[in-house]
């Protein structure tokens, strides 16, 4: 039996960064994962012999520039110098694929407006309103802070962003209603919404013009390294101050004692205790499963039980022995069938995959060359995705890798979406010289996440901000973190979400103490990186004795 101060449960970058942050602060921590490497959504793996490196969910990141909160969170833990982003073009970081239009989405809230007049030119009265008030919201949001409890924080947020106040909580197909915009206008403002995947009706006004500042104020970046550099230099703080990460240890059960969190029980029934418990895992999972009804109130179990999950993610990973960069900007593509994106979505809730497939591609070698592990020389990734149906689409049972209907609805969808990514990727098919894909049912075997979903309870409007989770809970000693709770989606709203669930514990306002340049950790502590580090095996801190990797 273990005693630790604190114990976080699942290493994803939320996780980790509330564990980074509560060790740096003083406080022992011990951070769990069931899987075999840290990192969540964010970590890598690797094919053919070592050969190709593929991100499972390290795609594009906003807010890495000086003034973002990636940056501010990173500098905090004195990991500012050590991690680099790469800048994806400023001119289109995505480009937007429909039928008659292909729409570069530039880094900058003035080029994008003109952008869509030039696109749009009969239309501009209605784009400079609906782009103003995505814009201002966008402001508002990234310079005022959230209002807590109490009139008076409320009144003081209502006066400093008038506009999320009074517009943020209607859907955004009533501003597209309201700018009088035509189909395809309201299509290339909402392309990119499979970053939160929610459809335009269910969306909130203040969710899309939070999003897209998140971009058009300071651009998207890919760290230097790859996905994995970040998971890997977060165990690092965590080790240098005093706690641990263990990999393939997987809790079973929140122990709950004289009705407070007490710590934990593992697969096989090894025990470690701790007065503060923070869950990183899935919210539903968490409540029902690790906590258990008994232990919290019936009004809790009912909401936690209605909570929607956001619609999962169908990828395909290809090894490719052409240079990408040489065909290829440096840009993400969103590429749609028609302009209906309500109707696609639509489709999937009902359990079905649009007859027309629209796709997210991506390569990461494109967007950052050079990296020694992402594949040889003059050889590329690519990684296709695409919103996938819930639950029963999926055949098969705990045997499901072996099931002849599940393999061929596998194999029937990975060589539709190759068939969408030739449209890109003129002759992409006898260049592949590895091909690989994960379904729903792959991500929660690997997250523990309900119905496989990668973004937790959906983004929807009647499920954002205050309607989410705090890191609090009714249960005391216990606290929350990750995508399900107030902090949204995301790497940066992990990593924000991480830092803001241990400035709730340590009753710490570690946003305000690092926007204002205080640094928590001890940067002299942490290991010097060496030319020949790898992220991955620095992730992989199974058993004690790898505290003392290179990381």
């Amino acid at each position: 039996m273990e005693e630790w101060d604190a114990i976080v449960i699942g290493s994803g970058l939320s996780g980790l960064t509330c564990a980074a942050y509560l060790t740096a602060a003083g406080r022992r921590t011990l951070v769990l994962e069931q899987n075999q490497v840290a990192g969540g959504c964010s970590q890598v793996f690797r094919r053919k012999g070592n050969k190709y490196e593929f991100d499972v969910g390290m795609h594009y990141i906003g807010e890495c520039h000086p003034e973002g909160r990636m940056t501010a969170a990173l500098r905090g833990l004195g990991l500012d110098t050590r991690v680099e982003w790469r800048q994806l073009d400023p001119d289109g970081h995505s480009t937007l694929v429909f039928p008659g239009l292909t729409f570069r989405v530039p880094s900058d809230w003035d080029r994008y407006l003109e952008r869509l007049i030039e696109a749009f030119p009969e239309q501009e009265r209605g784009l400079r309103r609906c782009v103003g008030v995505l814009r201002r919201i966008g402001a508002e949001l990234r310079s005022v802070p959230m209002p807590r409890a109490g009139v008076r924080d409320l009144a003081r947020f209502a006066r400093q962003a008038p506009t999320v106040t009074f517009l943020g909580q209607l859907p955004l197909n009533w501003l597209f209603t309201a700018c009088r915009l035509s189909d395809l206008a309201r299509a290339v403002i909402v392309a990119e919404s499979g970053d939160y995947g929610a459809p335009p009706s269910r969306t909130s006004i203040a969710l899309h013009g939070g999003f897209l500042d998140h971009y058009l104020t300071g651009g998207a970046w890919y760290p230097k390294g790859g996905g994995q550099v970040l998971p890997a230099h977060l165990i690092d703080v965590v080790h240098t101050h005093g706690g641990r990460v263990r990999t393939k240890a997987r809790v079973t059960r929140i122990l709950v004692e004289n009705g407070a969190a007490a710590g934990v029980e593992l697969e096989g029934g090894e025990v470690l205790r701790a007065p503060v418990v923070v869950s990183g895992a899935d919210l539903k999972r968490t409540y029902l499963d690790l906590v258990g009804r008994e232990h919290v109130s019936k009004e809790t179990v009912a909401r936690v039980e209605k909570y929607r999950m956001a619609l999962p993610l169908f990828s395909v990973y290809l090894g490719l022995d052409i240079d990408l960069a040489e065909r290829l900007p440096n840009s993400t593509y969103w590429c749609y069938p028609h302009t209906d994106v309500e109707a696609l979505y639509g489709t999937v809730h009902k359990g079905q995959i649009p007859d027309e497939i629209p796709i997210f591609l991506t390569s990461a070698t494109t967007k950052d060359p050079g990296n020694p592990h992402a594949a040889p020389p003059g050889h590329s990734t690519l990684e296709v995705m695409c919103l996938a149906p819930q639950g029963g689409f999926w055949p098969g049972g705990d045997g499901y890798r072996q099931d002849a209907e599940y393999l061929a609805l596998k194999e029937h969808l990975t060589e539709r979406l190759i068939d969408r990514a030739a449209e890109v990727v003129p002759g992409l098919r006898e260049h592949i010289v590895w091909r690989e894909a994960s379904t729903p049912v792959t991500h929660e075997r690997f997250t523990l996440s309900s119905l496989g979903s990668s973004y937790g309870i959906e983004m929807a409007a009647d499920q954002i901000g205050p309607r989410r989770p705090g890191p609090r809970t009714e249960l005391p000693g216990l606290w929350l973190t990750g995508a399900s709770t107030a902090s949204g989606n995301g790497i940066v709203g992990a990593v924000w979400g991480g830092m803001n669930t241990a400035g709730a514990v340590l009753r710490r306002r570690f946003a305000d103490e690092v926007r204002a340049g205080a640094v928590i950790a001890d940067p002299s502590k942490l290991t010097p990186v060496e030319p020949d580090w790898d992220p991955l095996a620095a992730s992989k801190p199974s058993s004690p004795l790898r505290r003392r990797a290179r990381v």
